[in-house]
């Protein structure tokens, strides 16, 4: 063979092992693949602004919080176990940057836990405080929740915070009269919600022994039926044995169902109004999330959204399905001729 049709020849050898190459999908799926990964090491960031949330989440520890007529994943709880785990959709739900800090009330005030912290940094300690929360933390039997949401009202002022509280709103003892105690601050100064937990009908309300062990329900005869603080009601005359001096309220006990507890979602109402805070029944994730977003303060802030994940994406499809087609089908690559 002359050297001129031995070059011809290497260089048809040479055009058609190009031609091979480009004709192969596993150099392409290499090439887009390591594109990608470059694409990834120098993908800059974008600068966005979104909103944040800054909050204190208030839970209600009291002894009506342990009726078993809530639900928690489909299956029957006590109705503090169903706030604790509304508070944790909502601990995810909030967007990086927003803070959330943690109380519970119980007696006639909300005790802070501790201030708003960042929720993603802090998203473990912030959901182990919410799921160690317990109706032994309560240091009073008596439940002033109305109090306790205008003191938890003044606490996020202080801090600077919207208010998320939790609760069945079982007053015990009952209101005098049924009338809301007075509220000294400003309606709406801070923006928050009422979420109400528990079902509508009356359920008792279990009763522990001082080694928390469960004895029973609770009575009527265990609970006060009726708040005798104050003046009494109208109606006292008309009651058996009154005497305005020395039985203003009647001779005999007062009877009720105190000792049952259901959600007051018209007392709670009534607060929400009176307070300036939007309320809503604890039921599924995404409409609590709603009513979080749409009844609490939105804080602008920048963030900066790195992009480096789209074409690290795409790199990883690319190799997964190279070596996946790789090794699934039984074709191997023509060899190219060797001389």
């Amino acid at each position: 063979m002359s050297r001129a049709a031995a070059g011809t020849r290497a260089t048809g050898e040479g055009l058609d092992r190009q031609g091979g190459l480009r004709r192969d999908w596993r150099f392409w799926l290499l090439l887009v693949a390591l594109l990608g990964i470059i694409a990834a090491l120098f993908a800059p960031r974008i600068v966005q602004t979104g909103n944040v949330r800054d909050a204190v989440l208030v839970i209600d520890v009291t002894g009506s919080m342990n009726v078993r007529d809530a639900q928690s994943r489909g299956a029957p709880a006590t109705r503090l176990d169903a706030a604790k785990r509304g508070a944790r959709d909502i601990l995810a739900g909030l967007p990086c940057g927003s803070r959330l800090g943690l109380g519970i009330f119980t007696e006639r005030r909300s005790f802070l836990l501790f201030e708003p912290a960042e929720v993603c940094e802090n998203f473990a300690a912030i959901a182990g405080s919410i799921d160690d929360l317990d109706w032994r933390m309560a240091w009073e039997g008596d439940s002033y929740v109305a109090r306790g949401v205008h003191s938890g009202l003044a606490m996020a002022a202080g801090l600077k915070a919207d208010l998320l509280f939790m609760t069945d709103g079982h007053e015990a003892p009952p209101l005098p009269g049924g009338a809301l105690p007075e509220f000294d601050g400003k309606p709406g100064e801070v923006a928050g919600l009422l979420i109400g937990v528990g079902g509508v009908d009356p359920s008792p309300i279990p009763k522990f022994d001082q080694d928390g062990r469960e004895t029973g329900f609770y009575a009527e005869e265990d609970v006060p039926q009726e708040n005798r603080m104050g003046p009494p009601p109208e109606d006292a005359a008309s009651r058996a044995g009154w005497n305005p001096r020395n039985a203003p309220w009647g001779s005999e006990a007062a009877t009720g169902t105190e000792h049952l507890s259901a959600l007051r979602e018209e007392h709670l109402r009534a607060l929400a109004a009176q307070t300036g805070l939007g309320y809503v029944a604890l039921g599924n994730a995404g409409g609590l999330l709603a009513a979080v977003e749409a009844d609490t303060r939105p804080r602008p802030v920048e963030m900066r959204v790195d992009t480096a994940a789209i074409p690290a994406v795409l790199a990883l499809f690319c190799l997964a399905l190279l070596f996946g087609l790789g090794a699934t089908t039984s074709r191997r690559p023509e060899r190219l001729p060797t001389r």
